[in-house]
């Protein structure tokens, strides 16, 4: 396999640079030149502005747009995020985020933030009363049925995951790069966790007439980033980036 022609997924920074910086630092080591960003990149209270810059300046890099990029380019929200973020945006980020793609298609692969379709909605799992689920295989094979490409990387969820469907689809999920738990109330109040602090990514490459998968967890100071969260008064956050899992409401 030749890693110049890998390409690194990275998904769901949420504004930590400590992590990014990391992860971008471990693909260049790699020798890998493409990259291609699932979404969620600026929406947290640690470095929004850093996170920006550190992927600004790599135009190789394909940005998808996750929700909360979006979320990002209203006037208003009801959120403490939001209202953190959104002052710190200059001009040039702002029309960054809006050149930001739907979802991308480079050779038989595809690639968006919750599924093909929508920007908030998770392509492995479903949310009900009684909490988080995976979905069948028979569900995934009739949501997929008008997906051409063979690999389908999605993120929102913040888990790493890779399921193979018997009519020869992956959907592989990325994880997060800076956020490896939350607790989301919609549309039912859930927790998502990774259990582990780790920088997460994917690496992926052609190996002759297929493709090979690379779950990268990637080890990082994760306790400077979880002191900025705890700066800005978001526990929430600091807690779920030292110890991989969301802190009960």
């Amino acid at each position: 396999m030749n890693k110049s022609s890998s390409i690194a997924v990275i998904s769901d920074i949420h504004s930590n640079s400590y992590a990014l910086e990391a992860v971008l630092n471990d693909i260049d080591s790699r020798g890998i030149k493409t990259i291609v960003n699932l979404g969620d990149t600026l929406f947290g209270p640690i470095d929004p502005i850093k996170t920006a810059e550190l992927l600004m300046k790599r135009p190789h890099i394909t940005n998808i747009m996750g929700n909360c990029d979006r979320y990002l380019l209203q006037d208003q929200m009801d959120s403490l995020t939001f209202h953190y973020v959104k002052p710190l945006l200059t001009q040039e980020i702002n029309h960054w985020i809006q050149t930001f793609n739907r979802t991308c298609i480079i050779d038989d692969l595809l690639f968006c933030h919750g599924t093909p379709l929508s920007d908030d909605e998770y392509l492995l799992d479903e949310v009900s009363i009684h909490g988080v689920v995976e979905k069948s295989v028979e569900k995934l094979m009739s949501e997929l049925a008008f997906v051409d490409q063979k690999l389908i990387f999605c993120g929102h969820t913040h888990k790493q995951k890779t399921v193979w469907l018997p009519d020869g689809k992956w959907i592989v999920n990325a994880g997060s790069v800076g956020l490896p738990a939350y607790f989301e109330d919609t549309p039912h109040p859930h927790y998502m966790e990774s259990k582990t602090p780790h920088a997460k990514y994917v690496i992926v490459s052609r190996n002759d007439q297929s493709w090979v998968l690379e779950n990268i967890l990637l080890p990082y100071d994760y306790e400077l980033a979880a002191q900025r969260a705890d700066q800005n008064d978001r526990e929430d956050y600091s807690y779920a980036i030292r110890y991989g899992r969301a802190k009960r409401m």
